[in-house]
């Protein structure tokens, strides 16, 4: 068994059937904090593939073996590598797997202690199980883009983030360790269903939490963190935007004596969701008369809850971000460290992303022990 040398998750061997999207994403959070994360490629690159090479962020820290599961000794190298491994990661559609001979009773059947790890948009049943799919659609269908974007414009949310890495990647790593966790208490392993509809809509909870508290409404632009002036993004001067998020009344008061407001009377009804569209001309007209940079020499730091608008070249030299090594440039390419942090247990830098199949000798050896008679070896040397 190989790590990257450091982090709370050494000694985890985690099987990783390459793909696209979250899943990938879910194997490199467990590679960054120290599990021995084995990618099983293709031999060449499908029409889908992001084959970018050491571009792609979402394969470091992890080793490279490349077999063609149409073959049965590509099928039968994988089933050898099941047997030595933790969990496995899929994001197939619903019965691929199970078409290449490779499906959780197969899996299971070779390592009863395997936890099967499943990424997909819609989840493994359902009506729109076998419909294509991307994040923006999860997160429309599961209630967790009504409250994105700007009131009166298109719901809109960061590409990638709500559904495929926070309702998709996070939910299937917290899946596997629980899953793992309850195998080595319980000799028994089992499948673990992540489906992006189901962790975007349970992200909601806060949310519906306060709408069932009257605090958000199903009409946008009219609750506390979806319509206020006080909760927006303005554009400067320069063209650039900074956030304003100073929703609690203590902070919202620092907000209007920074920017000279403080005695206006109209800032009086700051929590009455009818003035908010007329106070928001009003923030829009005022931080438009200065630039970014100018706004955050008056108002960075400060409890006004305000913080610029950063691209990721920014982000990563700024100074907080700078101070705590957010981001860091490996093999040439600009990315963020592992996360989160830990005191005992500390994250290493991960690895460069490995070459396709570079290192099928070391994963065979390490895991299988294979000699040449064996069927992942002899599957491996004709790559």
């Amino acid at each position: 068994m190989v790590s990257n040398g450091s982090g709370p998750l050494q000694g985890l061997c985690i099987l990783e059937i390459a793909g696209l999207g979250p899943a990938p994403v879910a194997a490199m959070l467990l590679a960054d904090l120290g599990a021995d994360v084995v990618l099983v490629d293709r031999k060449t690159p499908g029409a889908e593939d992001l084959d970018i090479g050491r571009h792609a962020i979402q394969n470091r820290g992890k080793r490279s073996i490349a077999v063609d599961l149409k073959t049965q000794e590509g099928v039968q190298t994988v089933l050898e590598l099941v047997q030595h491994c933790d969990a496995m990661i899929e994001g197939m559609r619903p019965g691929v797997m199970e078409r290449l001979g490779l499906g959780p009773d197969v899996c299971l059947a070779r390592n009863p202690k395997l936890v099967y790890g499943r990424m997909t948009g819609w989840g493994q049943d359902g009506p729109l199980a076998q419909a294509a799919g991307h994040d923006l659609n999860y997160v429309a269908l599961s209630g967790a883009l009504w409250w994105s974007g700007q009131p009166g414009e298109a719901p809109m949310s960061p590409p990638s983030l709500v559904g495929d890495i926070g309702g998709g990647a996070l939910y299937l790593v917290v899946g596997l360790l629980a899953g793992i966790m309850s195998a080595r208490e319980k000799g028994q392993g089992q499948v673990v269903d992540a489906a992006i509809v189901d962790g975007s809509a349970h992200m909601l909870n806060l949310l519906l939490g306060l709408k069932s508290a009257g605090q958000f409404v199903n009409e946008r632009g009219r609750s506390l963190l979806d319509g206020p002036h006080w909760y927006r993004t303005y554009r400067c001067a320069d063209g650039n935007f900074v956030s304003i998020a100073a929703a609690e009344p203590r902070f919202n008061k620092l907000l209007l004596q920074k920017l000279g407001l403080a005695d206006d009377p109209a800032h009086a009804a700051a929590y009455d969701p009818q003035a908010w569209a007329q106070l928001h001309e009003r923030f829009a007209a005022l931080f438009a008369t200065r630039t970014r940079d100018e706004w955050c020499a008056l108002l960075e730091g400060t409890d006004a809850c305000f913080a610029p608008v950063l691209n990721p070249d920014e982000a990563a030299a700024h100074p907080h971000m700078a101070a705590r090594g957010v981001y860091s440039v490996i093999d040439g390419v600009l990315q963020a460290n592992p996360a989160p942090r830990f005191s005992g247990t500390p994250a290493g830098r991960p690895r460069a992303v490995a070459s396709r199949g570079e290192d099928a000798e070391s994963i065979l050896s390490d895991w299988c022990g294979s000699g040449n008679g064996t069927a992942a070896h002899r599957s491996a040397e004709v790559q």
